[in-house]
């Protein structure tokens, strides 16, 4: 997974130098170098806080300043996986506690513990609720479908 507010995956990998100057300036130390060199996020290591600063340092436009204002950070969805604890009937709210959207929420379920259940409408994608699964039960994925994120001519023309 890029960084967030990065161009469509073409465009992304023409434009970026490989100058890690994103991972440099993330507070949150979620971004690293990854496959080939170019830079990847790590929700292991933590959730995206959005401050934009990877963005900004990016001389090379591979992230979009000009997307900012515009499109959300990028387009991802979550799922609990089996491995979830609650699943399991163990009591366990870890992501809802790191939920700062309050996007995850936990249902009574009959005969067991209550299960998670996202609000895909308030999530913004952040990774905090993966960064805290004690399983690593909480997968994110982008979202299939048309990327979103075009190119800097595109967003430019558009915009």
């Amino acid at each position: 997974m890029r960084p967030p507010w990065s161009l469509d995956e073409a465009r992304f990998t023409d434009l970026c130098t490989r100058c890690m100057d994103c991972e440099q300036y993330c507070p949150e130390g979620i971004v690293a170098r990854g496959s080939a060199g170019f830079p990847e996020v790590d929700f292991a290591q933590g959730g995206c806080t959005f401050c934009g600063d990877c963005v900004t340092r990016c001389l090379p436009g591979a992230l979009s300043v000009g997307a900012m204002a515009e499109l959300p950070p990028w387009d991802l969805n979550l799922e609990f996986t089996a491995a979830c604890l609650a699943r399991g009937g163990v009591v366990c709210r870890t992501c809802a506690d790191r939920c700062v959207a309050r996007a995850i929420r936990f249902q009574p379920h009959s005969g067991g513990a209550f299960l998670p259940m996202l609000d895909s409408g308030r999530c913004t994608g952040c990774g905090a609720c993966r960064a805290a699964c004690p399983v690593d039960a909480v997968h994110l994925y982008r979202n299939p479908g048309p990327d979103r994120r075009g190119s800097a001519d595109q967003l430019k023309r558009n915009g």
